[in-house]
């Protein structure tokens, strides 16, 4: 019978409980159980109504106050129960009772602190968010002739942003992709990243020649920081079925072709933008079919037990099937499955793929490949 009261501690018109209320709720009634049981196992004295003060503790680590306070006043009601089922209240009784009454409002309390936070981590979540889709935007299907999917893997499952970044616009020079990786992890990063791509989605309209923009990324980069820190970023544009690629000390895109995988490394280093990079583009020409993977090196440093996932012996058969978002998702289910869930850095991760020239209005030819063709 005394169980029975537990149903009106629940607030009328409210909605069914939150799994964090009813995991405090059924931790704090099997413990009114338990004490309950052993209480009245022992028959003679109140010993244990002590113990009924856990009660709204217990409750207090998931639950709202609400139903803290509920449970405490059904725990009250209990040890009250006990306390006078001799028809009297000794001292040590009417003592333990108002020890639950005291715990029950301290329990009370500290859940309300601790909804507070959580209150507070759930919208700052949330703003991370925002800041996510406003720093890296939502990219493909379809960016003119190419095929695009684009993935952001966090090594931290508290936070799904970072220094890593990626962009692809279509331009009236052609489709032109960024992928890029500060140095640093933190707010910092994040700044300098949205800095970057902010002057990539402004110049990549504006300049006709790749070395261009990287020339003014690495004057923004060069503003913006200090002497020790720098972004490493490769620019690819792909133009009538031509490939080009400018490459700032990242690392190299794997070109996936009838079956092969191909690291397209550029002909000479280059620094990363911040040390006044001058990148000499690589060019290449495209088969209807070919599809590029561009990444961040937090997939060439990803291992277990020192042994580093193998990305090029791999790739084909993780990235050549469906389409581009299924590779991506096939990648990131085995490198996943490769470190056990336990990633070092995050990683972002770009697949394109070339379906041939669309038959729209052409688009002009590089002027390093016109000077190509007449020599």
């Amino acid at each position: 019978m005394l169980f029975g009261e537990a149903m009106p501690i629940l607030p009328a018109g409210r909605r069914s409980l939150s799994p964090g209320s009813r995991a405090g709720l059924g931790a704090a009634l099997v413990l009114l159980a338990v004490v309950s049981a052993v209480e009245l196992a022992d028959g003679g004295d109140v010993n244990f109504v002590g113990l009924l003060a856990a009660v709204p503790f217990l409750a207090a680590v998931f639950a709202s106050w609400q139903i803290v306070l509920g449970a405490g006043a059904l725990a009250a009601v209990v040890g009250t129960a006990f306390a006078g089922s001799h028809g009297r209240f000794d001292m040590v009784g009417m003592v333990n009772v108002l020890g639950v009454m005291l715990a029950t409002g301290i329990a009370a309390s500290v859940a309300t602190i601790r909804q507070r936070q959580a209150d507070r981590i759930a919208e700052l979540l949330r703003l991370a968010a925002v800041a996510q889709q406003a720093v890296l935007r939502p990219i493909g299907p379809q960016v003119g002739s190419l095929a695009v999917a684009g993935r952001y893997i966090s090594a931290s499952a508290a936070a799904d942003i970072g220094g890593d970044l990626y962009e692809a616009l279509d331009t009236p020079y052609g489709v032109r992709i960024i992928i890029g990786d500060v140095r640093g992890k933190g707010l910092d990063a994040v700044r300098l990243a949205s800095i970057v791509l902010g002057s990539y989605r402004h110049v990549a309209y504006e300049r006709a020649d790749l070395r261009a923009i990287v020339a003014d990324l690495d004057r923004a980069v060069a503003r913006s920081v200090g002497d020790e820190d720098f972004v490493t970023a490769a620019l690819v544009e792909e133009r009538g079925g031509t490939l080009t690629i400018v490459n700032c000390g990242h690392p190299a895109p794997l070109l996936l072709r009838r079956g092969e995988v191909i690291a397209l490394e550029p002909p000479a280093p280059a620094p990363p933008l911040g040390f006044m990079p001058v990148a000499r583009p690589r060019v290449e020409r495209l088969e209807p079919g070919d599809r590029l993977l561009l990444f961040t090196d937090g997939l060439g440093e990803a291992r277990r037990e020192g042994e580093f996932f193998p990305t090029a012996d791999r790739a084909w058969r993780l990235l050549g099937h469906g389409t581009v978002g299924d590779g991506l998702a096939s990648l990131e289910t085995a490198l996943v499955d490769w470190v056990h869930g336990r990633l070092d850095d995050d990683i972002a991760l770009v697949l394109l793929e070339y379906s041939g020239r669309d038959g729209g209005a052409s688009v002009p030819m590089p002027s390093w490949e016109v000077g190509a063709a007449g020599s």
